[in-house]
């Protein structure tokens, strides 16, 4: 019995490889495998005091894997902030000097309308009457002038507020920040390093299914669809058969093509091809440019 079922498998295994291959005896399209690749750039300038990325290594969205010094930056926030607080002591000051002039206004108007009524009285001389008029229209010209230092005080606070926003904006973006799950593929700078803005830091991506990139004849289009099973099946060492693997197709080019110089397709009298991209979950045998063929399944 045991014998009965091995060969069962043995003989389904060979149907199975024989399945995809078309009635020529050849696959319907060949490609090469790709992944997205992101170069994860620098957004600081100053020596890497931290740097964690090794190729090969698994990094998780959001995970902060190396840091910009910050020391400069943390040295500016001290200074803006001691700023601050000077110009908010002179705000205060200037504030209490305007509500003294308001009591004076208040006082003086409270001495213009007594001698006002003085004056239609007859008790009080023209001059007295001047003189008060005048004292009232200093002192709320002076109010004036304290109402516009006190917008320039404030406009002076809310200027070093931004600057301090900005700094911290550098300091937070001086942490190099792992934007998407992958595995790191090539590390271009070591800690210790001095960087620039926009300098390429490491490149990654995510392995867990790649894409098989093929070239198919517009006879072939119509056979194809997104979402479509395909069978995927890769070169293993000399002496085994084809590796199995589904795929699914993820994408068509809308648009033909002229054959890519580095693609052999089976009807060499077609000059335009549509370019398609076959999802497939990696187990871990597939590899970034290793090539692939696909079967459409029958």
């Amino acid at each position: 019995m045991k014998i009965a079922k091995n060969l069962g498998l043995f003989i389904g295994l060979i149907a199975l490889l024989t399945s995809c291959k078309n009635k020529n005896g050849q696959a319907d399209a060949y490609g090469n495998f790709e992944a997205v690749e992101i170069v994860v750039s620098s957004l600081a300038s100053g020596q890497l005091v931290d740097f964690q990325p090794v190729e090969g290594d698994q990094l998780a969205a959001g995970q902060v894997v190396g840091l910009v010094d910050t020391t400069d930056l943390a040295l500016r926030i001290s200074q803006l902030k001691a700023q601050q607080a000077a110009v908010l002591s002179r705000l205060e000051s200037v504030r209490a000097q305007k509500q003294v002039q308001q009591q004076q206004l208040a006082n003086a108007r409270t001495d213009k309308n007594r001698i006002i009524s003085l004056f239609n009285d007859g008790a009080a001389t023209a001059k007295q009457k001047d003189d008060i008029e005048g004292a009232v229209a200093l002192i709320e010209k002076q109010i004036s002038a304290t109402e516009a230092q006190i917008g320039s005080i404030v406009g002076e606070a809310e200027a070093l507020g931004k600057q301090v926003d900005q700094v911290r904006e550098s300091i937070r973006k001086s942490a190099v920040i792992n934007p998407v799950k992958g595995t790191v593929l090539t590390k271009y700078v070591n800690m210790g390093e001095v960087v620039v803005f926009g300098k390429a830091l490491y490149k990654l991506a995510d392995l867990s299914s790649l894409e098989l990139k093929v070239y198919i004849s517009g006879r072939q289009l119509s056979g194809f669809v997104l979402g479509q099973p395909v069978k995927v099946y890769i070169d293993q060492q000399k002496d085994q058969e084809p590796a199995l693997l589904d795929g699914t197709v993820s994408w068509i080019s809308p648009s033909a093509e002229f054959t890519p110089k580095t693609i052999q397709t089976r009807e060499e009298r077609v000059d335009l091809v549509y370019a398609m991209k076959v999802r497939v979950k990696n187990d871990g045998r597939l590899k970034i440019g290793m090539p692939g063929e696909i079967n459409r399944i029958q």
